[in-house]
C-alpha cells in the first residue's frame, strides 16, 4: 500500500489529519478505523457518481472496502470493481459469500464471480454473509457446506483471511465461533443503542477479542440512520461512540453521497476515543428508546434480510411481503 500511503501523506498535509490505521486481528497489518460499505455503492444514481466516490474514499485515506456478491445483484461489485481498477494495491478488500445454507461449490463459484467484478485476482478478505438464521451454524458447518469452501480458498491463495457476519442475534454469532474454526474476523451491529437491546457489545464482542479476531463493527447509525435524522443522537456522537468501543478494527460506514463521505472522513480524523464515563452517559441517555428494538430493526423484524437467504430458506421476498 505504498502509493497509499503517499497518498494519505500528501492529504494530511492538505487537511491537518489522517484516518487513524488499527491492526487487524492477529495479523501485522493495518487497515483504516473508517470503512467503506458496499450496498450502499448500488443505490447512488450512476455507476459514474459510485466511482468517484470510491476514489474520494481511497484518497482521504479509506482503505478498508466492504462489498458482498449479493449486493444489487451484484451492481455493488462492478461498481467497486471499476473504481479500482488501478488502485487495487491500495487498499484491504473484502467480500461476502451469499450461500445461505448451499454447498461448497456454490460457494466456489460465487467467488470466482466475486473476483470478476471486482477486477481483482484475490480477496483481503471473504466473510461468511448474513448469519441471520437460527440454523445457519448448522448448515455453514456440514460436512461439503460454505466453512469447507473458506478453507479451499485460503489454501489456494483466493483470498487471505476468512470471517463470518450477522446482525439478528448474538447467540448465532456465538455459535459460529463455538465451533472453534480460525475466523480472522466477525462483523457485527455495534452503536449505542445495541448496548440496551440484544446485545453485541455485551455478549459477542468480549468473545471476538478473546479470541484475537478483527472485530468489524458496522450499522453505527442504526441501520438506516433514522436515529440521527430524528435527532436523537447526532452523526458525530454515533460513529465516535462505535469507533471508541475497545477492540474495534475498522467501523463500515454506509456512504452514498459525498457529502456523507466528507462528513465521516472528518469524524474519522478527528476521532478522540470516548472515555468511558462518556460512552456510559450516551447509553443512558439513549437507554429508554433503544430498549424496545425501534432502531435497530435488523434485530427483532426481516426488514434487512437479503432474498437470497430468504428464498433459501424458504421465506418471501420483500416484493412478495410488501404486495
Amino acid at each position: 500500500m505504498a502509493t497509499q500511503q503517499r497518498r494519505r501523506t500528501a492529504t494530511a498535509r492538505a487537511t491537518g489529519g489522517e484516518i487513524p490505521q488499527r491492526a487487524f486481528g492477529r495479523a501485522a497489518e493495518t487497515v483504516s478505523s473508517l470503512g467503506l460499505g458496499g450496498y450502499h455503492l448500488g443505490l447512488i444514481g450512476t455507476q459514474r457518481e459510485a466511482i468517484r466516490i470510491v476514489h474520494a474514499a481511497v484518497d482521504a485515506g479509506i482503505t478498508f472496502m466492504d462489498n458482498a456478491w449479493e449486493y444489487h445483484e451484484g451492481e455493488s461489485e462492478e461498481r467497486m470493481g471499476k473504481a479500482l481498477v488501478d488502485r487495487r494495491d491500495d487498499v484491504f478488500l473484502m467480500s461476502k459469500v451469499c450461500t445461505h445454507g448451499r454447498d461448497r461449490k456454490v460457494a466456489m463459484r460465487q467467488l470466482t464471480q466475486s473476483l470478476r467484478r471486482l477486477k481483482s485476482d484475490h480477496l483481503d478478505l471473504w466473510q461468511v454473509h448474513e448469519c441471520v438464521y437460527p440454523n445457519d451454524p448448522e448448515r455453514h458447518f456440514a460436512s461439503g457446506g460454505v466453512i469447507e469452501a473458506l478453507v479451499e480458498a485460503k489454501q489456494r491463495g483466493l483470498v487471505r483471511y476468512v470471517g463470518f457476519t450477522g446482525h439478528k442475534a448474538p447467540e448465532i454469532h456465538l455459535e459460529m465461533m463455538s465451533h472453534d474454526f480460525p475466523f480472522d474476523s466477525v462483523q457485527m451491529p455495534l452503536n449505542c443503542f445495541d448496548a440496551s437491546f440484544r446485545s453485541f457489545e455485551q455478549h459477542v464482542l468480549p468473545e471476538a477479542r478473546r479470541r484475537e479476531l478483527a472485530v468489524l463493527g458496522m450499522k453505527s447509525m442504526g441501520g438506516e440512520g433514522d436515529a440521527v435524522a430524528k435527532r436523537v443522537v447526532t452523526a458525530e456522537e454515533a460513529l465516535r461512540y462505535a469507533m471508541s468501543l475497545p477492540g474495534v478494527t475498522t467501523t463500515i460506514s454506509g456512504i452514498d453521497s459525498m457529502r456523507v463521505l466528507r462528513q465521516n472522513v472528518r469524524i474519522a480524523r478527528d476521532f478522540s476515543p470516548m472515555s468511558a464515563d462518556e460512552m456510559q452517559a450516551l447509553r443512558d441517555r439513549v437507554r429508554s428508546i433503544a430498549a424496545d428494538g425501534r432502531f435497530e430493526l435488523y434485530k427483532s423484524t426481516a426488514k434487512h434480510e437479503g432474498d437470497v437467504g430468504r428464498k433459501q430458506h424458504g421465506f418471501p421476498s420483500q416484493d412478495e411481503v410488501a404486495a
